[in-house]
């Protein structure tokens, strides 16, 4: 393939993806296009050889319909976890409706696309009903379709396990709503490997692999190992329902994207593991990496804290 779109690349996911594909072709063949509107997120893989960022926005349809045209396959990252019902449609059900009409417009059938795990009829959430929506308008659109479930990502930049440990060290003691939520955490490169091996796979069209991690934890055991690893460790305070709601509104009313809301209570609701029931990484030849082994290096005192102060005033920026 020449020619990718990676829509979502300036991201966690996008930015360990664009890498891989850079790899893939030993950075002398082809082009990966990455949109973004905001010019300062492009530098994040603009020194990728034959990364391009280009400045759009993929929600508008004209200029989506460029971005898609001339393009071998797309590859679709874009998510959010924080939101409106409405904020919620507008990303994870109108894009990728978008998206298939100009795939249809350019004659490009090759798509994998990023969705989640805990899709499904009733789910619980905004986001993972807006998830569900968008695997079903994309798996309607008779394109050569992969879908990727993951469960919660981690990685050096990640705002899952970097920000319960910097939590932890401005507080004295955590407390935790959905304690006993269930989560099978995989790791970005894994994820991303994933991606780009279901691209170049004729036999993944069609497919849906669940992107999970060899160990299945408990959010109460999450928060311990991240206050462990930066040496930070607070006493836990699991909260009842109520109060967690209460404690997860009154992070939405703070300024800047807010560190949990209701809405992900609400998808804690559904156990983040693999159903078992559809091919995982190991079916793509990828082993799993273990958690422990690569998270306590970039957990270490003080950096974890440091990637949430520059994560928040970036968001503040935006």
């Amino acid at each position: 393939m020449k020619t990718i779109l990676v829509l979502g690349g300036t991201g966690f996911v996008g930015r360990a993806v664009c890498a891989r594909l850079v790899n893939r072709s030993g950075g002398a063949d082809g082009r990966i296009l990455v949109p973004t509107r905001r010019a300062q997120h492009g530098n994040r893989v603009r020194s990728l050889p034959t990364v391009d960022p280009v400045p759009a926005n993929v929600h508008d349809d004209a200029e989506l319909a460029r971005l898609v045209a001339g393009c071998d396959a797309v590859i679709n990252l874009v998510a959010i976890l924080h939101g409106s019902a409405a904020d919620f449609q507008h990303v994870h059900v109108a894009l990728p409706r978008r998206l298939a009409q100009a795939c249809k417009a350019a004659g490009v059938r090759r798509l994998v696309h990023v969705s989640a795990l805990g899709v499904g009829p009733g789910a619980p959430s905004n986001y993972l009903r807006s998830k569900t929506e968008g695997e079903a308008v994309l798996t309607a659109a008779d394109l050569a379709l992969t879908l990727l479930r993951p469960s919660v990502i981690f990685g050096e930049e990640d705002r899952f396990l970097n920000v319960f440990a910097s939590l932890q060290s401005v507080a004295p003691i955590m407390p935790l709503a959905c304690s006993g939520a269930r989560f099978q955490p995989v790791w970005v490169d894994d994820v991303a490997e994933a991606v780009v091996r279901c691209l170049d796979r004729s036999e993944t069209i069609g497919q849906t692999y669940e992107c999970v991690g060899p160990t299945v934890y408990t959010l109460s055991e999450l928060v311990a190992f991240a206050g462990r690893w930066s040496s930070q460790a607070r006493m836990q305070f699991p909260l009842p329902d109520f109060l967690g709601r209460l404690q997860a509104l009154a992070m939405e009313m703070l300024p800047g994207e807010p560190l949990m809301s209701r809405d992900n209570l609400d998808s804690m609701k559904v156990p983040n593991v693999a159903t078992g029931q559809l091919p995982g990484l190991s079916d793509l030849g990828i082993t799993a990496s273990a958690m422990e082994a690569i998270a306590p290096s970039y957990l270490g005192s003080g950096h974890a804290r440091a990637r949430l102060d520059r994560w928040r005033a970036a968001a503040g920026r935006e």
